[in-house]
C-alpha cells in the first residue's frame, strides 16, 4: 500500500486547458466599426515556476479535490457613446502642390486627356470630410466659417479689379461672377459692381433685378458725373447690394466696344467702387480684352468637369502665359462649376492637380438649382454647399486682395 501511494502522489494531475480570453485583441461588435484597435507590446516578463498539483490521498475522493483558480485578466467594459474615428477632411480649396490622396513624389500631373479613365470618388467620399458632417464638428464648422468671414473682410487699398475668363460658353462663367459678386456684397461692407463686358449679347444684368436700361456707353456719355449717385444711376443693384452695369444690347454696337472704352469706365469706377469684377466674353482677340487683362489684379477661369472645358481653360492660361500675362497665370484661380446635375467621370482632384502646376488655386463649384436657373440671383435660395463653395473662393480672392497698393 505504501509503494502504490507513493506512485500516486508521484504521478502528475492531467493538464488544465488553456482559456484564451475574447475580447483582449479584438473590439467587440458594437464598437468594431467605430473605434480603432490598439495593440501594445506585452512586457518581457519570465514565466512563473508551475506549481505542481496536491497529491491524492487514496482514501480521498477525487471529487472533493480543489484545483487552484485560474485568474483571468479583465475586459475593460465598452465605452458609453463610441464615436467614430476622426476622418482626414478634403478641403474644397486645393493648396498648391499635389492635391490630399497623391502621392507627394509626384513628378508630373496627369495629362488632360488622360483624366477621362480615372475614377470619380463616390458623393459620400468626396464630402464626408467637410466640417459638421454626421455628429461631430459643429463648433470646428462655426470656428472655420469664422476664419473664412475674417478672410474675406480683409481691407482694401483703393480698389481691386477681378476678370472672369472662360473660352467655352455655358460652363457657368456669369454664375460665378454673380455668385461671387453678391458673396462680396453680403459679406463686406464696400461697394461691389460686375461689369458685363461681353460683346455677345451678355446676360450679366438679368441676373439682378432691372432698374435702369443704361448700359457701359450710357456711363462714358455722360459727362455730369460727379458723385456716387451720379453712377447709381446707371446700374442695377440686387437685394444683396451687388450692382451691375450692362452691357450693350446691340450685337454690332457691341462689338464694336474697344479698349480705350473699357479704360474709360473703368477710370469711372475706379473712384466709387472698391471691387470691380469683368465678366468677358468667350474670345481672347477682342478689342476690349487687352484692356480687361492689362488692368485687371487676378483672373478667375472657370471650367466645367468635361474633358473639353479643361482643354480650353488649357489652351486660356498658354495663350495668357505667351502673350505677356504670365503674373495674371501665376496669380490666378481656376473654378471647376458644375453646371448641370449629375457627376462627371473625371476626378476634380486629378483636374486639380494639373492645373496647380500653373495657378495659384483651385476651387470647385457645386450644381445648384437656383444657380442653374439663369434667372435673378438670390442667395437665400442657393444650397448649403454652394454657398460655402462661393465664401471659400471668396476667401481665396480676398487672400490678394492686401498686397494691392
Amino acid at each position: 500500500m505504501a509503494d502504490e501511494a507513493q506512485a500516486a502522489s508521484e504521478s502528475p494531475s492531467p493538464a488544465l486547458p488553456s482559456w484564451v480570453p475574447v475580447g483582449d485583441d479584438q473590439p467587440n461588435d458594437d464598437t468594431a466599426a467605430n473605434q480603432p484597435v490598439t495593440r501594445q507590446a506585452s512586457p518581457s516578463v519570465s514565466p512563473a515556476p508551475a506549481t505542481p498539483p496536491p497529491a491524492i490521498h487514496p482514501t480521498q475522493p477525487t471529487a472533493n479535490i480543489q484545483r487552484p483558480a485560474t485568474t483571468h485578466p479583465a475586459v475593460p467594459p465598452p465605452p458609453a457613446n463610441p464615436m467614430p474615428p476622426p476622418v482626414p477632411t478634403r478641403p474644397a480649396q486645393y493648396a498648391p502642390g499635389p492635391p490630399p490622396g497623391f502621392p507627394q513624389h509626384a513628378q508630373r500631373p496627369p495629362a488632360i486627356d488622360n483624366l477621362a479613365s480615372m475614377t470619380r470618388p463616390s458623393l459620400r467620399q468626396r464630402w464626408r470630410g467637410m466640417p459638421g458632417f454626421g455628429r461631430r464638428g459643429h463648433a470646428n464648422q462655426v470656428s472655420i466659417h469664422e476664419q473664412l468671414l475674417a478672410r474675406v473682410n480683409q481691407p482694401i487699398r483703393g480698389d481691386y479689379r477681378i476678370a472672369v475668363l472662360s473660352l467655352k460658353g455655358g460652363v457657368g462663367k456669369t454664375t460665378t461672377t454673380v455668385g461671387l459678386g453678391a458673396t462680396f456684397a453680403t459679406l463686406r461692407g464696400d461697394r461691389v459692381i460686375a461689369v458685363d463686358a461681353n460683346p455677345d449679347l451678355g446676360t450679366l444684368a438679368q441676373r439682378v433685378p432691372l432698374q435702369t436700361n443704361s448700359t457701359v456707353r450710357d456711363l462714358i456719355a455722360d459727362t455730369t458725373i460727379q458723385r456716387y449717385s451720379d453712377v447709381r444711376a446707371h446700374t442695377s443693384q440686387a437685394p444683396n447690394r451687388l450692382e451691375v452695369l450692362a452691357s450693350e444690347r446691340d450685337p454690332a454696337a457691341a462689338e464694336s466696344f474697344s479698349e480705350e472704352e473699357y479704360r474709360q469706365v473703368m477710370a469711372i469706377l475706379r473712384r466709387y467702387y472698391n471691387i470691380i469684377l469683368t465678366d468677358c466674353g468667350t474670345g481672347l482677340s477682342h478689342s476690349a480684352m487687352r484692356g480687361v487683362l492689362d488692368l485687371a489684379h487676378s483672373i478667375i477661369l472657370v471650367t466645367s468637369p468635361a474633358l473639353d472645358g479643361a482643354r480650353s481653360a488649357d489652351a486660356t492660361l498658354d495663350w495668357l502665359q505667351a502673350h505677356g500675362y504670365g503674373h495674371l497665370v501665376s496669380n490666378a484661380v481656376l473654378v471647376i462649376s458644375s453646371s448641370r446635375a449629375g457627376s462627371s467621370r473625371i476626378d476634380p482632384d486629378q483636374l486639380a492637380q494639373h492645373f496647380l502646376t500653373k495657378c495659384r488655386a483651385v476651387h470647385e463649384l457645386p450644381y445648384d438649382e437656383h444657380l442653374a436657373e439663369g434667372s435673378i440671383v438670390d442667395l437665400d435660395q442657393v444650397s448649403r454647399a454652394a454657398r460655402q463653395a462661393l465664401t471659400e473662393l471668396s476667401a481665396t480672392i480676398a487672400d490678394d486682395m492686401g498686397r494691392v497698393s
